[in-house]
């Protein structure tokens, strides 16, 4: 382990693990080593090492599976946008919402785009989401180009209505976590050609930051839907 030795090995350990997982180490569908066998291998107690990995299922990086083992968790924050707008048809439950891209450019990012990533090279995606065939989202997404280096040229067949396991596959960028910020707006004419509604109409508006493992932004988006079906429930206590 090559991290801080005033640290207590258990949080030592745990650096090691998060670092071997973002270099690609282990997979997400293939169980990491067992306790016992990195308990062996850093000379430490299964105790400690237990400590280690309970703290990365804590904050979101590993999961357990009760007779299988710990593996990556891949939580797919992508459809947790679909919150704010739940559209079912006949009860059903809501499903994941089909994609379709529109267009990714290799472009310069706005100030505030640029501020959150640390670079204004980027690639800009927009993309429409739709569930039963109705306009859901509108989304406008920036990533790092130095990161995603030829994302805009992936055969749109080859990536599928989620963008985080392409992230992972093809990048081995794991998204870590998410912080979304929700306001209201007006919708331009773009925006309001693709959600079906009339320029100037009230629309939601979520941005939202990802971040890989060492906590670094990874991406920004914008995601607009219709005001009028926008839905927020909080529960407390």
């Amino acid at each position: 382990m090559t991290s801080d030795r005033r640290l207590p090995a258990y949080q030592r350990l745990r650096d090691e693990m998060a670092r071997r997982i973002a270099e690609g180490e282990w997979g997400p569908d293939a169980a990491l080593p067992s306790e016992n066998r990195l308990s062996a291998e850093h000379a430490l107690s299964v105790g400690t090492v237990r400590k280690a990995i309970q703290q990365l299922v804590d904050e979101g990086l590993l999961e357990r599976r009760q007779g299988s083992g710990t593996y990556l968790r891949k939580p797919a924050f992508d459809a947790t946008l679909f919150r704010f707008f739940q559209i079912r048809e006949h009860g059903a439950a809501t499903s994941i919402p089909t994609s379709r891209l529109i267009s990714r450019t290799r472009t310069h990012a706005p100030a505030h785009v640029c501020e959150t990533l640390g670079t204004d090279d980027v690639i800009l995606i927009h993309r429409l989401r739709c569930l039963s065939e109705q306009p859901l989202l509108c989304e406008e997404i920036y990533i790092p180009a130095a990161r995603f280096e030829g994302f805009d040229t992936i055969p749109e067949t080859e990536i599928g209505p989620l963008l985080y396991p392409v992230y992972f596959e093809r990048y081995g960028i794991f998204v870590a976590r998410a912080e979304d910020e929700v306001h209201f707006g007006t919708a331009d004419a773009r925006t309001a050609s693709h959600l079906g509604t009339k320029e100037g109409h009230p629309i939601a508006m979520i941005e939202r930051t990802a971040f890989d493992m060492a906590g670094t932004a990874i991406e920004w988006r914008l995601a607009c839907g219709r005001a009028d079906r926008f839905r927020y429930r909080s529960r407390i206590g």
